[in-house]
């Protein structure tokens, strides 16, 4: 399940603990006196695993020890170990086991996949959520065996006509599609109301079906509940519980999200001046429709949307569909759980395309200077998050600079953002980032080192292998100056000025810098870190956050003595150096 057990190992044998490296796909056991009760107990955890999303069992190593004392290894025989989980589970499950040898000790690996059905260990069924093993109830195994076979919930006859439609969503509806950027959707709108629930796909022998009641209704169900938090106390500011037609319901969620975004005024290379949102608007309404899409709606659940000044987090009830991991949701292509629900609403243009959406959440966090959106699933519910702030003024200026197909590929993003940290890049190392196979992330990265595109390059150790590694190119680098954290900064850099104002004046804030460089606070506030990182400077207020901070010299504070010019060498980690001056190293 994509777990390096090596590395785990190593861990372990260098001071981890084995129950702390556990996850919902990677168990740690042993076997106790008896090896037919540890068969059993294999047999409980391999079915858990597989009502889940499949995983990893090692036996033979102890999970609240660290070192090599937690190695005790494993007596087991895999050929019977096998056969045993089998017999013991309802419908048989086929797992694989292998001996693994680590350090001299013998231990046993069970893989177990995914399966297509939910198994039983004496008539009971559990399921993998987090690193334990909870109980199925009946709902839960009908709800999870409907997933697996596809049974598309959303399609299926509601029983309530067509009628039944509530006039604010009809108005809504007709509204969504006269915006249509298409002429064919946009005359949709003005059909009468059976035969546009026809187009949508939402009716059936004149009733809606579900995912048309659950849109174009009120049937009462709480949508969601959002939850804003105030920006420097965290208390509660608002806690709204949405109810209505779910179109209506998706609209309102969305406008409380995007009318609480402060936005940021930033003028591009071209002359163009951008509004960027502290989380962007088209991170914010895919992560909103999804979850509204993708949510399994036979769950008594609500979506929960917990807002603050610089993050959004959406948890939807039901875990990912077969087929999709937090490892692969930016390129798998896979079924929807509610198909037709989700063909309705992008029919109505709140959602992109299948297969779209992701991407678009990846670029428009990355192509402001953010980190990707993160996803977490435990398996009863998807979590996304999205971490914004003030936009990195830099890495927005240079990427509205990119040409379009670069601007929105996600691709390209991710490199630009490991770039922005890491002076090299493979793409071994970037598989995981970007969530497809070597060859292809190889691909990649020689694409934008080619001639006419010159993002990146070889370095010059590497420039012939088969396999390179890669840098930002130097006028990439000039152009995100202080975005770049390992930049090579010049006597006239930024640095030095700073230097030289806290040597004459004795202090400095993040509003000075703001001033003398013509950035925003955000930025401001990265300069001023990355020189107390490098304990070139201190906090010298009692205040801890806020424009008004004041900074004074630090531990590496450049001595005036026989000070000429300021310089920092190419090691990242390197202190703020100074020609022919003192310093600490």
């Amino acid at each position: 399940m994509g777990v390096d057990l090596v590395s785990v190992m190593d861990a372990i044998w260098n001071g981890a603990r084995a129950a702390n490296l556990e996850s919902v796909t990677l168990d740690f056991k042993t076997v106790g006196r008896s090896i037919g009760d540890s068969l059993r107990d294999l047999a409980e955890a391999a079915a858990c695993f597989a009502n889940a999303q499949g995983g990893s069992i090692v036996v033979g190593v102890q999970d609240g020890v660290a070192g090599p004392e937690a190695f005790v290894g494993s007596p087991l025989d895999p050929t019977r170990t096998v056969g045993r989980i089998y017999e013991l589970t309802d419908p048989g499950l086929i797992v694989i086991a292998d001996t693994l040898s680590y350090q001299g000790v013998a231990l046993s690996v069970i893989t177990v996949p995914r399966s297509p059905d939910v198994h039983q260990v004496a008539g009971r069924a559990t399921e993998r959520v987090g690193t334990s093993c909870r109980p199925m109830s009946a709902t839960r195994i009908a709800t999870v065996m409907l997933d697996r076979r596809g049974d598309d919930w959303s399609s299926k006859d509601s029983g309530q006509p067509l009628d039944a439609v509530s006039p604010v969503a009809e108005a809504v509806v007709r509204e969504l599609l006269a915006q249509a950027p298409d002429q064919e959707r946009s005359s949709w709108g003005r059909l009468p109301w059976p035969d546009l629930c026809r187009r949508l796909g939402v009716a059936t022998d004149g009733r809606f079906t579900n995912g048309g009641a659950l849109l174009f209704t009120d049937t009462g169900r709480t949508h969601a509940q959002y939850i804003r938090r105030a920006a420097n106390s965290g208390l509660l500011s608002a806690n709204d519980l949405i109810r209505g037609p779910g179109v209506n319901a998706i609209r309102r969620v969305l406008e409380l999200i995007e009318g609480r975004i402060e936005r940021t005024a930033i003028l591009t290379p071209a002359g163009q001046q951008l509004l960027i949102g502290d989380l962007p608007d088209t991170a914010v309404r895919e992560a909103v429709v999804n979850a509204f899409m993708h949510r399994d709606y036979r769950a008594q659940d609500t979506i929960r949307l917990e807002h603050d000044a610089s993050r959004l987090r959406v948890t939807s009830p039901g875990g990912f569909v077969p087929g999709v991991t937090v490892d692969n949701v930016l390129t798998v292509s896979s079924r929807c759980r509610n198909l037709s629900l989700a063909q309705a609403i992008r029919a109505l243009g709140l959602a992109e395309s299948a297969g779209v959406g992701v991407d678009r959440m990846y670029a428009s966090m990355t192509a402001v200077g953010h980190q990707p959106p993160r996803f977490a699933t435990d398996g009863l519910t998807v979590e996304a998050l999205l971490v914004g702030g003030p936009p990195n003024e830099p890495v927005a200026r240079f990427v509205a600079d990119l040409p379009e197909d670069r601007r929105g590929d996600p691709d390209t993003l991710l490199v630009l953002t490991y770039l922005l940290d890491h002076r090299t890049t493979t793409a071994a190392r970037m598989t995981k980032l970007v969530q497809k196979p070597e060859a292809e992330v190889e691909a990649k990265l020689l694409e934008l080192s080619a001639p006419g595109v010159a993002l990146i390059e070889r370095t010059a150790d590497t420039a012939r292998s088969s396999k390179g590694e890669y840098r930002l190119v130097g006028e990439a680098i000039r152009a995100l100056g202080v975005a770049v954290s390992y930049r090579a900064r010049s006597g006239d850099d930024t640095d030095q000025k700073i230097v030289t104002v806290v040597r004459e004046v004795g202090t400095i804030t993040g509003r000075v810098v703001q001033t003398m460089f013509d950035v925003q606070p955000a930025t401001a506030s990265r300069i001023l870190s990355d020189l107390v990182d490098r304990a070139v400077l201190v906090k010298t207020s009692k205040a801890t956050r806020g424009p008004a901070v004041t900074y004074g010299p630090g531990p590496k504070f450049p001595s005036a003595r026989r000070s000429r010019s300021l310089a920092s060498g190419d090691d990242a980690q390197s202190p703020l150096a100074l020609e022919d001056a003192d310093i600490d190293q």
